[in-house]
């Protein structure tokens, strides 16, 4: 079956995608680890609700899939970026609360009416587009308030919002949560975290009784201050660490693995790949990956210094020369001849090496490794 049609008790394992003898490689999404990261951020942030942003297909790990499974380990409120992404996970889930971050597009009330999701409104022309749409349709699903505390992204402006602070006192008002975004929660000394955390708290006290949520992963982690009534982790969730610089307090949830094309050997000064940035310094052996930046795996990777490193055989071993659109070389000149052989899996991701890991070999971050993991592989599910 299907995980887009998952049953209420859904299988232990299940795959998507293409079959596993015709992808080039394996992504297995561990389930299991992803909801127990879920219930250890909702006892990190205990008594308040906790909620689960799931944005950008669950950040590379489907929406659907892994919404069934945070619904099925008690999560009750989503978040989405767009329209587009609720609308896939209203089909998974018919109860549930789903936020779009973005808002709502003009005319697009009657989307939002269609699979009773939330906008959450950052402007006041947006909140006056959104009330035109309320009053012709007496839609009474709800939507967020949006204010900027600093971010100086989306948000109103704080004496904006304050403004509308009266007509939170009408019991038919139709917002069911007031948000904010921390900037720079990722490092917990910074004067930003206090400064947002401060003004948030004086902005809620005309907005009492309506729900208020300002903590994304890493925020779930500046403490009781920032908690308010629902926190929202993203990140943290699928095992990259809302902690930097500290020991990761998540499980690992993702293993990429991809398939061994060819080993090839080069004479020493035989170069590897687009642009020869790669020469053998010696006799050597390489393996040639069906992996490459098209799959998600960043070319970044591979003209870091030191290179980026997969795992064969239970050994590290370096990328040789750049990262191409489908293909990927590695040095296994180490390498017993017998342990790198055609066919087999060179582990991406997993092991030792992490999400993080490779951000870092690429310099970048978890976020962007995480979402940019292509639909090629065969993808597994497992502890579902």
């Amino acid at each position: 079956m299907s995980a887009r049609a998952q049953p209420a008790s859904a299988p232990e394992a299940f795959a998507t995608g293409p079959a596993e003898v015709e992808a080039g490689g394996v992504l297995t999404v561990d389930l299991g680890a992803l909801t127990e990261n879920w219930r250890r951020l909702c006892s990190k942030a205990l008594p308040v609700e906790c909620g689960a942003v799931v944005k950008a297909d669950a950040y590379g790990c489907g929406i659907e899939e892994v919404g069934n499974a945070l619904a099925r380990a008690g999560c009750k409120t989503f978040f989405v970026a767009d329209l587009t992404e609720a609308r896939r996970l209203r089909a998974a889930m018919p109860e549930h609360a789903i936020y779009v971050l973005d808002g709502a597009f003009p005319g697009s009330g009657p989307a939002f009416a269609e699979i009773n999701a939330r906008p959450v409104i950052g402007s006041l022309l947006e909140l006056a587009e959104w009330d035109r749409f309320v009053a012709s349709s007496q839609w009474d699903g709800g939507a967020a308030i949006h204010v900027d505390t600093g971010m100086n992204r989306l948000g109103m402006a704080v004496e904006e919002v304050l403004a509308l602070a009266p007509r939170m006192q009408k019991a038919s008002h139709g917002f069911t949560l007031l948000m904010s975004h921390l900037a720079c929660a990722e490092t917990p000394g910074h004067p930003m975290n206090e400064k947002q955390i401060r003004l948030f708290r004086e902005i809620r006290v005309p907005f009492r009784g309506l729900p208020a949520s300002l903590a994304n992963s890493s925020g779930i982690f500046l403490g009781e201050s920032a908690h308010c009534d629902l926190v929202r982790p993203g990140v943290a969730l699928y095992g990259v660490n809302p902690t930097p610089g500290q020991p990761n307090p998540m499980l690992p949830v993702l293993t990429l693995q991809a398939r061994i094309l060819q080993v090839r050997r080069l004479l020493k000064g035989e170069s590897v790949g687009y642009g020869a940035t790669w020469t053998a310094k010696g006799p050597s052996r390489i393996a040639i990956i069906a992996a490459g930046y098209a799959d998600g795996y960043p070319r970044a990777a591979s003209i870091s210094e030191p290179a980026g490193e997969v795992i064969v055989a239970g050994r590290h071993c370096p990328l040789a020369g750049r990262v191409s659109m489908d293909l990927m070389a590695i040095d296994v000149t180490e390498l017993a001849d017998g342990d790198v052989r055609r066919g087999e899996y060179a582990t991406l991701i997993g092991g030792d090496i992490t999400v993080d890991d490779v951000a870092a070999f690429s310099g970048t971050i978890g976020y962007e490794v995480l979402t940019r993991l292509g639909r090629r592989y065969h993808r597994v599910y497992r502890g579902a």
